[in-house]
């Protein structure tokens, strides 16, 4: 990614599994920046990802952590790809671990 490309993305820390979408993104090459200053990342988008939710920048084996501020902000549900959209379909916020599924 050049200086002058603003990043579709951005991931706050260097081995977060997530980023952010800092407008609509539609499947495609997607710059990725990140703000703890980590080199920026080109990666493919698999599905369309609406401003303000995330794309995987990893894959995630079902039942294990989604990491995101370095910290684990929920669990994947089912296997996650590199590049799938990021939500509630396929992770469980860790903050409802305990409640009922």
């Amino acid at each position: 990614m050049a200086m002058s490309d603003k990043p579709d993305f951005l991931a706050h820390d260097d081995g977060d599994h997530v980023a952010v979408a800092v407008h609509d993104v539609e499947p495609g090459r997607a710059p990725i920046g990140y703000l703890d200053g980590t080199d920026a990342i080109t990666l493919e988008v698999l599905e369309a990802v609406p401003l303000g939710h995330k794309v995987a920048l990893t894959d995630v084996a079902a039942g294990d952590a989604v990491i995101e501020y370095q910290l684990p902000i929920g669990r994947a549900s089912k296997s996650i790809r590199t590049g799938d959209y990021v939500h509630t379909h396929n992770v469980r916020s860790i903050k409802w671990q305990n409640s009922v599924a």
